[in-house]
């Protein structure tokens, strides 16, 4: 199974308990503490050890638990975690569990690449036309990519809208060999 789905099955779940419990500006905030706190080469060597037993590997979490005193929320998923030697996926799952709550409260966010910076005018009306496109708040994030040329290409999820001059000129020169 790959990472994406892991972190996919892990953070719908957490979401599905912290939006039932109201936790999920907490736990997010321990969880990224959390993912800071085992990035220590020792602790990530630690965990993703294969040869360091199950049980010491839970006796450590419990100590670091018991110092840290996290949320029972935080502290359950943890332990789900090391339990399916899954802790080392933490931070694919986090990524993941913020983008499940933003989609569970109606945002989505659009990766907008554009030949040059864009000005305030342009990204207040690409806003605009996403918002009634998707019919949910949009969250953008803009890059520059000169090979472009002119135009942008918006990705919403997995869908990708390409008005690029670049792809225009290959679909021209496709039609024109083509006949």
């Amino acid at each position: 199974m790959g990472v994406e789905t892991i972190a996919r099955r892990y953070a719908t779940a957490l979401a599905d308990v912290v939006l039932k419990t109201g936790d999920a500006v907490t736990v997010k905030a321990e969880l990224t503490m959390w993912g800071q706190m085992t990035a220590n080469g020792d602790l990530e060597r630690a965990f993703s050890n294969p040869s360091i037993g199950h049980s010491k590997k839970e006796r450590v979490l419990e100590d670091l638990l018991a110092k840290a005193r996290p949320s029972k929320t935080t502290a359950n998923f943890l332990r789900v975690l090391v339990h399916n030697d899954r802790l080392m996926v933490l931070g694919a799952i986090m990524e993941r569990f913020d983008s499940v709550l933003e989609e569970r409260s109606g945002v989505v966010t659009a990766e907008i690449a554009s030949a040059r910076e864009l000005a305030d005018a342009q990204r207040n009306e690409l806003k605009a036309n996403l918002e009634k496109l998707t019919g949910k708040q949009v969250k953008l994030a803009f890059s520059v990519d000169p090979e472009l040329i002119g135009g942008v290409v918006t990705r919403i999820g997995s869908t990708v809208y390409d008005g690029s001059v670049k792809t225009q000129l290959k679909n021209l020169r496709e039609e024109l060999v083509n006949g």
